[in-house]
């Protein structure tokens, strides 16, 4: 029989997946992670780890818990500044799967005897041959496979996913029956440390004010930033500027910005040429296989909430490469992840560095 710890989050996937496993005879055992301390009326520790306190004691397995904050702020949360500060826009949450999630939990769980370690994670794995292949979720409004491209064989191997073959409307129905407390809890959405706070609010806390000058492409003076960190391209929300005489009521977009004047260039219009770009170079490439696919013609997401949009891989150096998309793609970011896929399978992916026209 093996020995299967669960990373229970106090959510209603991580439930399910939990006694999907003990319904199939495995000696299950959960695990409830803190990886951020703060006691403000932000934090939803406490209730979350309730929840899976319930869980747990419902399906009948035991559950502990393991404080990762230390290692999430030193491989997660300095990253995340350090990007913001360089004009950057990261994406968090794959930085903690990869450091914390599928390397921090794996460890400690496999040191605690643990054959696999399972997450309620919308994926699936398939073996071929010697290799796995990480799937796409078989729910296509909640397929988590983007934020998951930094997997490596070793970590893929030792990990299942219960839940990644299911509509989350089953997973909710499950939840209903088996009388979990979460069954109709609330997805969690943003940057897992932040909660339910404002973003910009929450940055200041670390990044101090930078005000600047806020310009138009035509180079004219319309507003003041306050601080190039707090804005990302391709953003509208926030930005403290109305319509223009020549284009009533055209909602203003982050265009650009320009690092070594501390000005934040903006433009109208949705349909806007500047905010769309053609190619990208990338790197901190990941590919799952454990080897450059050889592929050059595939698809890639540039952000999670998108359709996979064909392209073509190139070559620059060995951890390093250029995509060109077929079409135009919006506000390409820097530090954000592109990632590949064929068909249903994730490839793997890297960190944006600039977009070119």
């Amino acid at each position: 029989m093996k020995n299967i710890i669960v990373g229970m989050s106090g959510g209603v996937d991580s439930a399910v997946a939990a006694y999907l496993l003990v319904k199939k005879g495995y000696n299950v055992e959960g695990i409830f992670m803190k990886n951020w301390e703060d006691d403000s009326e932000y934090c939803t520790s406490e209730a979350d780890y309730l929840d899976a306190l319930q869980v747990c004691d419902k399906i009948d397995i035991p559950l502990r818990t393991v404080n990762f904050s230390k290692q999430y702020w030193n491989r997660v949360f300095k990253y995340f500044l350090n990007e913001y500060k360089s004009g950057r826009t990261p994406n968090p949450d794959i930085m903690c799967n990869t450091e914390i999630k599928f390397k921090e939990f794996l460890d400690y769980a496999i040191n605690l005897g643990a054959d696999k370690i399972a997450t309620g994670h919308y994926v699936q794995i398939k073996k071929n041959e010697n290799k796995f292949k990480l799937l796409k979720g078989s729910d296509p409004n909640k397929d988590q496979s983007y934020f998951l491209y930094g997997l490596k064989q070793s970590q893929i191997k030792k990990v299942i996913f219960p839940v990644g073959s299911l509509k989350k409307s089953v997973v909710r129905e499950y939840a209903e029956k088996l009388g979990f407390n979460n069954s109709k809890k609330k997805d969690s959405t943003g940057i897992c440390f932040i909660g339910k706070r404002n973003f910009k609010s929450f940055l200041k806390e670390y990044l101090p004010e930078q005000p600047g000058e806020i310009i138009t492409l035509d180079g004219e003076i319309i507003g003041q930033h306050d601080g190039l960190m707090y804005y990302t391209l391709g953003q509208r929300k926030g930005l403290g500027v109305g319509g223009a005489s020549d284009k009533k009521g055209s909602p203003w977009y982050v265009i650009d910005k320009d690092l070594n004047k501390n000005r934040l260039i903006i433009g109208q219009g949705i349909d806007n040429k500047k905010l769309y770009k053609i190619s990208l170079t990338a790197s901190k490439i990941n590919w799952i296989s454990g080897n450059a696919t050889k592929l050059k013609n595939c698809y890639a997401k540039i952000r999670y909430r998108m359709d996979d949009a064909p392209c073509i891989i190139k070559k620059i150096t060995p951890n390093s490469i250029k995509v060109e998309f077929l079409e135009p793609q919006f506000a390409i970011a820097p530090g954000q992840s592109i990632v590949f896929y064929n068909k249903d399978e994730c490839l793997g992916g890297g960190v944006i560095d600039k977009s070119i026209n």
